[in-house]
């Protein structure tokens, strides 16, 4: 099986403006994401097991699970 390339684990696959779905630190027991557009990018390792942490314009800071195309 491939594996699942735009999965937010990896920093160089977010841009500025991408429409991602994160998880907030709140809801990491639920798993509830929220959606919005990438405003910073926050982790500055180039992979992180649990997904880059971004905040996206509406201020909310979390952890990418999804980058929509």
């Amino acid at each position: 099986m491939a594996p699942n390339l735009l999965n937010g684990k990896n920093r160089k696959d977010i841009q500025i403006g991408d429409y991602v779905k994160i998880v907030l630190k709140h809801h990491q027991g639920t798993g509830k994401l929220t959606d919005g557009v990438v405003e910073r990018i926050l982790t500055k390792s180039p992979k992180h097991p649990h997904g880059i942490k971004v905040q996206l314009e509406s201020g909310e800071v979390g952890r990418v699970k999804e980058i929509c195309q």
